[in-house]
């Protein structure tokens, strides 16, 4: 496979990005009588960092600025995962009463 074929393979992949600005806690029956117009107050404030997910995954924070009518996200870290450890097979034990 080419460069230029991998590159259009990785351009091809859609991923789902989420901004989470906070998160609220409440018994459902609240939830269930909430109406059109309901406020529901966040665990965070206007100068908290927020959390950006990428297919659930969180890959970065970042901050809301608000330019006129648009919301825009600014990113200010990125999250690194943890390197994953390949599990290789683990060499065979010799007896060390074994001939060579």
């Amino acid at each position: 496979m080419s460069g230029e074929e991998r590159t259009n393979t990785v351009d091809s992949v859609e991923v789902e990005i989420e901004v989470v600005i906070g998160r609220a806690r409440m018994p459902i029956h609240h939830l269930l009588r909430m109406g059109r117009g309901a406020v529901i107050e966040l665990d965070s404030n206007e100068n908290d960092e927020i959390e950006i997910l990428a297919n659930d995954f969180p890959v970065a924070r970042g901050q809301v600025i608000v330019q006129g009518k648009r919301i825009q996200v600014e990113v200010t870290s990125l999250i690194r995962r943890p390197e994953v450890e390949r599990a290789l097979p683990k060499p065979a034990m010799r007896d060390q009463d074994e001939e060579f």
